[in-house]
C-alpha cells in the first residue's frame, strides 16, 4: 500500500494524530507505572518498562551484534545511558511530584537543545518565557506543600537525559540501519538497570502476578507502542512538524495526571505549563525555519 503524500496545505491528519496517539500512550503508561512504585519502587518500574521494551524490541528487530566495532559499540552504550538515565530520574520525578509538572519540567530539555542549536535570538526568547513557565509553579502558599525538591531536581535530570537522548539518537542512526540502535540501547540499558532493582523486582512478579501484569503493560504503553507509532508517523510527517507535535507531552500529561491519579493542579500550574508548551513549539517551529 502507498503511503499517503502530505498536503500541501498541511500535514496529513493521520499521521498527526498517531504522534499524539503515541504521547497518549507514553503518558497513559507513565501514569499507571505509579502503580508499581509501592511494589517495585521507580528504580523496580524502570528496569520493567525498559525489560519488557528490550525483549519485544530484539524481538522484533533482531539486530545484528556481530562484527561491531568500537564505534558502534560506542553509540549504542551512549544511547543506553542516555535512556537509563532518563527514564530512572523521571519515574524518581513522578514519585514525587504531579505527572504533568515532572513532563512540564522534562520538555526543558529537548527546548534548550533547540534553542542552542538555532543559535537565532529568538530561540532564546522563547526560552526566557519557558522559564518564567517553570518559576510559576513555585510561587503560589498553595504548591509549597506538594512541589517537592527533590522531586524537581530529578525532573530537571530527566530532562538533562532526554537531550542525550536526542542527541546519542542522531550519532547512533549513522552507525545503525534501522532500528539496531534502539533495540540494542533498550536492551543494554535494562542490563545497567538489573543490579539496582532485580532483587525488588523478581520478588514482586513471582508473589503477585497482578504486579507483572502491570509491569508488562506498563513496558508496552511506555515504550514499544510510543516508539512504533512515532516511526510509522514519520514515514509521512516533516520532522519539524513531528517535533511541534510532541511538544503537546505536557498537556497530554496533565489530563492523564488528572484522569487516571485524580492529581490536581491549581490554575497557575496549568498557565505555567501552557507557558512551557508555547515556548516549546514556538521554539520548534523558529529552529525549523532557521536552520543552523
Amino acid at each position: 500500500m502507498t503511503p499517503p503524500v502530505p498536503s500541501r496545505h498541511g500535514p496529513p491528519v493521520g499521521p498527526a494524530l498517531l504522534v499524539l496517539a503515541a504521547a497518549a500512550s507514553q503518558e497513559i503508561g507513565a501514569a499507571f507505572a505509579v502503580g508499581l512504585f509501592a511494589a517495585l519502587g521507580p528504580a523496580g518500574a524502570t528496569l520493567a518498562r525498559t525489560g519488557v521494551a528490550g525483549v519485544v524490541l530484539c524481538v522484533a528487530v533482531r539486530p545484528r551484534v556481530r562484527g561491531l566495532g568500537r564505534r558502534a559499540w560506542g553509540a549504542a552504550l551512549a544511547l543506553a545511558a542516555a535512556l537509563m538515565v532518563m527514564n530512572l530520574c523521571f519515574y524518581e520525578a513522578i514519585s514525587r511530584i504531579p505527572l504533568g509538572i515532572a513532563v512540564t519540567i522534562e520538555v526543558l530539555g529537548p527546548l534548550l537543545l533547540s534553542v542552542a542549536l538555532s543559535r537565532r535570538w529568538t530561540g532564546w526568547a522563547w526560552a526566557v518565557l519557558a522559564f518564567a513557565g517553570i518559576a510559576a509553579l513555585g510561587v503560589t502558599p498553595t504548591q509549597v506543600g506538594h512541589l517537592d525538591g527533590a522531586g524537581v531536581a530529578f525532573a530537571a535530570a530527566a530532562a538533562v537525559g532526554w537531550a542525550c537522548y536526542i542527541v546519542a539518537t542522531s550519532r547512533a542512526v549513522r552507525v545503525f540501519p534501522r532500528l539496531d540502535a534502539l533495540a540494542i540501547a533498550t536492551f543494554v540499558g535494562a542490563l545497567l538497570l538489573a543490579p539496582i532493582a532485580a532483587g525488588s523486582l523478581a520478588t514482586s512478579v513471582v508473589a503477585h502476578w497482578h504486579v507483572g501484569a502491570l509491569a508488562v503493560g506498563v513496558g508496552l504503553l511506555s515504550s514499544v507502542i510510543p516508539y512504533s507509532l512515532e516511526l510509522w508517523s514519520l514515514r509521512t510527517l516533516a520532522p519539524g512538524t513531528f517535533a511541534v507535535l510532541t511538544c503537546l507531552s505536557p498537556v497530554v500529561a496533565v489530563l492523564a495526571g488528572w484522569l487516571i491519579l485524580r492529581q490536581r493542579l491549581t490554575v497557575l500550574d496549568c498557565i505555567a505549563i501552557a507557558l512551557v508548551t508555547t515556548a516549546s513549539v514556538g521554539a520548534v517551529r523558529s529552529a525549523a525555519q532557521f536552520p543552523p
